[in-house]
């Protein structure tokens, strides 16, 4: 058969308290939460994928109603001859509706969801893995780094991740300039040879106090200063800042659009551009993208802070895309994607590629069960 026509849809919200909150310089997160969706066909063949649900904090059962309540009639019955087929169906007939309330994210947060679901769906039907289905000579493992590591925190978790054999690590800042360059002199100062030590400060910053960071960092040797300035800041502060800066810039994970990633290519602000698969694009988005970034000479980084599905996914689009990126791995606890690897994530900081077919598991693990908030299912 080489169509799929989609007889249902299955969705779950999910929340993990935590005790310590994961800290950005625009707010807190103080629980893990997550949204995973399951796609079959009319022949049984079934696929999964992960939503972006960060923020708002609300977001997860929220996105979970909006697919179930506003979305599920344009999915259910689509007949699909190819893998990308849902995703252009979807991002032409939710124009409108995401127009008339002004959701773009959460729109293309679901339809992102379900283009993943579809394409591990359409993997496993070939008994080839995910990354293999997007291309045959896909890598059989990715490099990855350690994410997800507060600035204020790094002193105590740098030598811990060092141990896990991680030999790249992103700390966050953006919070106070003076402690952030100082705990990174630290941090430098200490610093193994080879070890790659980069920086996100989540969109922090004005143009002016972005200029004043890297001044006083370029001699630090940081691998990439990410998202230092708003994402939809005009070009000609991107490009002004990316001649200031001796460290590499780094954005792509509150870029949306094949367009707009296109304009971030042909820049030439960015060093390294970070397509999130669940918040924007899918699989087709994001290895359409990869390509794209990788012909105009940058390095493709899959943006990627959730559950198990969406960095299973990523790493599957990183395998299969190539090039020198790096898979983003958070290293605080969350159980909605440590239940995926129960032999952990990586081995000596690399992420291996399963050859089973799709992105090489059956179905969500028992444990998540007790974390549920929110069941829905169409059909």
């Amino acid at each position: 058969m080489s169509h799929s026509d989609i007889a249902r849809i299955e969705v779950s919200a999910y929340r993990v308290p935590i005790a310590t909150p994961v800290m950005t310089s625009f707010g807190a997160m103080t629980n893990r939460p997550a949204v995973f969706v399951r796609l079959t066909d009319s022949e049984g063949a079934f696929g999964w994928g992960e939503i972006f649900a960060n923020w708002p904090a609300a977001g997860a059962e929220h996105r979970a109603r909006l697919l179930i309540e506003d979305i599920a009639d344009l999915v259910i019955g689509f007949r699909a001859e190819a893998a990308s087929d849902l995703f252009h169906h979807l991002t032409a007939r939710t124009h409108i509706r995401a127009l008339q309330c002004g959701e773009w994210g959460p729109f293309a947060q679901v339809i992102a969801g379900l283009d993943t679901a579809q394409h591990d769906l359409f993997a496993r039907r070939g008994g080839i893995s995910l990354a293999r289905y997007l291309n045959v000579d896909a890598a059989t493992a990715v490099p990855a780094y350690a994410s997800g590591i507060h600035i204020g925190a790094a002193a105590a978790i740098v030598p811990t991740v060092r141990d896990l054999g991680y030999r790249a690590m992103k700390v966050k800042i953006g919070f106070d300039t003076k402690t952030d360059l100082t705990l990174l002199r630290d941090l430098c100062s200490d610093r193994p040879e080879g070890e790659r030590l980069f920086t996100d400060a989540n969109q922090a910053w004005d143009l002016a106090q972005a200029l004043s960071f890297v001044d006083q960092a370029n001699e630090l040797g940081l691998g990439w200063l990410e998202e230092p300035i708003r994402a939809d800041k005009p070009a000609a502060q991107w490009t002004e800042l990316a001649r200031a800066s001796r460290i590499p810039l780094a954005a792509g994970e509150n870029i949306t659009g094949f367009d707009e990633f296109d304009a971030a290519i042909d820049s030439g602000s960015f060093g390294f551009i970070q397509p999130d698969v669940a918040k924007w694009g899918g699989v087709t988005g994001c290895f359409q993208i990869g390509q794209a970034i990788l012909a105009g000479g940058r390095i493709y980084c899959p943006h990627f802070l959730g559950g198990g599905i969406g960095l299973i996914a990523s790493a599957h689009l990183l395998a299969a895309t190539g090039g020198d990126g790096l898979l983003e791995v958070d290293v605080n606890a969350n159980p909605l994607r440590d239940a995926f690897f129960p032999e952990g994530m990586c081995k000596d900081g690399v992420f291996a590629i399963t050859d089973a077919p799709g992105m090489g598991f059956e179905e969500l693990p028992e444990s998540l069960k007790q974390y549920r908030t929110l069941e829905l299912r169409r059909s």
